[in-house]
């Protein structure tokens, strides 16, 4: 990708998001986190010099090397993919600034024992399978409150700062929208708890995401192509 490419990718996505964050209110903030894991450190700091300053990554190894590759700019670094147990003292040394895939309570408790190991703390969001897919992880939609309320309350290591989820892989627009209204019914359930993001929506809808309430989007191959 050249430098170009880079601007022209970003400014598209930004009139894109503008056009749909409008629509909703004009008070309406939504964040972009550019998707880099099809990509390398170089197309990064090409879209970082566009203008784009936050990135996720889904494998803790790949984090670690382009982050560790482009440790001289100010980059924020999101992680969005599933972290298994063995590679979570990995994450929690890479400092990231914020762990989207948080997806059990089985992994919010193992995860806040090593950072009170450590004597660190970590911004997370809660992942929903508001879709109910198989294929996804996630805690189920009935679930999440309860799960929310009790990471907040026994895991004191772990910040958590609203949720996440990603949705339904199909090609109805109706059943793809009812998830992310799901989504958004349980970040409105969770306003005690002072949720900040309701991160939703991909490349391919993350317009519709915006139309739910969506305030974090979650881009890869519309910036990176």
């Amino acid at each position: 990708m050249d430098k170009n490419k880079a601007v022209k990718n970003l400014d598209k996505v930004i009139s894109k998001v503008e056009a749909a964050r409008l629509r909703v209110s004009e008070h309406h903030i939504v964040k972009i986190i550019g998707i880099s894991k099809y990509s390398n450190a170089e197309d990064v700091a090409m879209l970082y010099n566009a203008g784009q300053r936050a990135f996720g990554e889904n494998k803790v190894q790949d984090l670690k090397q382009k982050s560790q590759e482009l440790d001289e700019l100010p980059l924020e670094w999101h992680f969005v993919g599933r972290l298994q147990k063995n590679k979570i003292n990995n994450l929690i040394d890479l400092n990231p600034t914020l762990m989207q895939s948080l997806d059990s309570l089985e992994l919010a408790y193992e995860l806040n024992k090593k950072l009170k190991t450590k004597n660190k703390t970590m911004s997370c969001l809660l992942q929903i399978n508001s879709a109910k897919e198989d294929s996804k992880a996630g805690v189920l939609p009935e679930e999440a409150k309860e799960v929310y309320e009790k990471i907040s309350k026994e895991c004191s290591n772990i910040k958590l700062k609203g949720i996440m989820s990603i949705g339904a892989h199909v090609e109805d627009r109706e059943i793809i929208t009812n998830s992310f209204k799901i989504t958004k019914s349980i970040f409105d359930e969770l306003k005690e708890y002072n949720p900040k993001y309701c991160s939703m929506g991909m490349s391919s809808d993350f317009e519709l995401a915006i139309a739910c309430g969506s305030n974090m989007i979650r881009v890869g191959s519309t910036l990176f192509k």
